[in-house]
């Protein structure tokens, strides 16, 4: 099959990319050809802009196409309108943040509501998601992602984990350690939807692994690290009142009694795992991106990309001022 992908030099594209030749399919980049201009040897790149000049796909046809850097509607409108037809399925990556709420203790399917209005991130990801289904009825699937981790991560989020972990110590440890977790490595990610183009499925899938306890993922990467790291479990009123940023301070660290977000990792995943998404082991996720992320720099890694973990002396002072 000749694929286009739209994006596919940073973090899941590029594991799409490399899934998609592996399978032995043809690939054609659409993107500003402005990052991983090394990467691919050999593989057609058309140079564009989706906020204005998307001539390149014009006259084009491909068998099926990855969408993953459409965030806006009018991107996504304005990249479908330049094939013009000359495509067969379209593979939309969204995100869970489309949906509308996660209230708490409540699992949600792909039939939960979706984001209303056009301001935001999940909002625009919805409106987004319509404008592609409107385009090609009947021949998108939109893929709903939560967390993405694993090697080339741009954004140090689960990174924080396994390299926290490594150095050893008292951890600061966020809620209880029952609370559940879900995340997806992108590898896996990336074969899933190779996998959908190739059968021309339709429709949304929550595409995120299974939901484990927050001590299975700390303790994966004590095991993985061969650390003598020792966890402290601070309850999520505590982090709260010590200026903790949810998600992003401690990630994967959401207040479990939070109205809006308090179920995000509640998750039902039937349908993706139906139409054939596969999860590695995850001790597998935690050694390939500690490995990563401990090798040679990567020269083309975007620091603005990357959030606000705490540092370790923040680490230290809330561990001090939590002591029990």
């Amino acid at each position: 099959m000749h694929l286009l992908v739209l994006g596919g030099t940073v973090f899941l594209g590029r594991h799409i990319v490399y899934a998609a030749l592996t399978r032995g399919h043809t690939v054609t980049l659409f993107n500003r050809g402005r990052q991983g201009r090394a990467l691919f040897p050999g593989v057609e790149r058309l140079v564009g802009d989706r906020d204005g000049d998307v001539s390149a796909l014009r006259g084009r046809r491909f068998g099926a196409a990855i969408d993953c850097s459409g965030y806006r509607p009018d991107q996504v409108a304005r990249s479908t309108e330049a094939l013009a037809g000359g495509i067969g399925h379209i593979t939309f990556i969204s995100s869970i943040s489309a949906y509308a709420r996660f209230a708490p203790d409540v699992r949600y399917d792909e039939a939960a509501p979706l984001a209303t209005g056009d301001v935001g991130y999940g909002a625009l990801k919805a409106r987004a998601e319509e404008a592609v289904a409107a385009a090609l009825p009947g021949r998108v699937a939109c893929v709903r992602p939560g967390l993405i981790v694993g090697p080339h991560d741009p954004t140090g989020r689960f990174t924080y984990w396994p390299a926290r972990i490594a150095r050893g110590g008292t951890v600061l440890a966020p809620g209880r350690p029952a609370r559940p977790v879900q995340f997806i490595d992108a590898r896996d990610l990336a074969a899933f939807c190779i996998t959908l183009a190739e059968r021309r499925a339709a429709g949304p899938f929550n595409a995120i692994g299974p939901r484990l306890p927050m001590a299975e993922l700390l303790d994966a990467c004590r095991l993985v690290t061969g650390s003598d790291t020792r966890f402290a479990w601070r309850a999520d009123t505590t982090l709260l009142a010590h200026g903790v940023a949810p998600w992003t301070g401690l990630p994967l660290w959401l207040p479990e009694t939070d109205p809006e977000s308090g179920g995000m990792m509640l998750a039902d995943t039937t349908r993706a795992r139906a139409a054939g998404l596969r999860v590695r082991p995850l001790h597998e996720t935690v050694g390939d991106t500690l490995a990563w992320a401990t090798g040679p720099a990567n020269v083309e890694m975007d620091v603005s990309r990357q959030v606000a973990t705490l540092t370790p002396e923040r680490e230290a002072e809330i561990l001090a001022a939590t002591s029990r």
